[in-house]
């Protein structure tokens, strides 16, 4: 497993939310004013290399918001552990083309517009480097661990994050109503058949 599938399957929700945010990641605030900027340039880059967003499966919004919860985390990993990362190291890792046929359409499937691409890139070879400091391969364990230290409140507009995901249900967040609790339907959707 990589330092980015980490950072795609794990966050989860502990502390209490603060006005006019979409999300409080540790430290850290995600605004709704900068989901938004950051939803609407995600869009226009999607839009101008002829994708829709249809195809993501799940609204922008919520592929916006889980990569800037999960460039929060790691950012405030690599500051707790002391991680450097190179202007030269960013560029060669937005040089990748990762499973697609150009590096833009890479960052595009993780939520990234070209605005946030440095800073995306930052965290991602950030973590790379965690993970070779943890021990390599090895490593992977303690360094989900130390991910999911990190606790993601989300304002319950946007939901909580959908631990199941499934062709049934692919959304990343779960409507949890008007007080933040689950719907019943999500309620017996999560239950284990037996």
């Amino acid at each position: 497993m990589t330092a980015a599938a980490v950072v795609v399957g794990l966050t989860a929700c502990s502390s209490p939310m603060h006005a006019g945010a979409a999300a409080v990641v540790g430290n850290e605030r995600i605004s709704t004013s900068e989901l938004s900027a950051d939803t609407r340039a995600y869009l226009a880059a999607l839009k101008q290399n002829q994708l829709d967003e249809q195809a993501l499966g799940v609204p922008a919004t919520q592929v916006v918001l889980q990569r800037l919860v999960n460039v929060s985390i790691s950012r405030q990993l690599m500051a707790r552990y002391n991680v450097r990362v190179s202007e030269t190291e960013i560029d060669a890792a937005l040089k990748d083309p990762g499973q697609f046929e150009s590096p833009q359409i890479n960052l595009l499937a993780n939520g990234v517009s070209p605005n946030d691409a440095r800073d995306y890139g930052r965290v991602m070879v950030g973590l790379s480097k965690l993970q070779q400091q943890f021990g390599g391969e090895s490593g992977q364990q303690k360094l989900s661990q130390e991910f999911a230290s990190i606790k993601p409140v989300f304002n319950p507009r946007y939901g909580a994050l959908n631990p199941q995901r499934s062709q049934q249900n692919p959304a990343l967040f779960l409507d949890t109503g008007r007080f933040g609790k689950q719907t019943s339907d999500q309620a017996q959707q999560q239950q284990p058949q037996g």
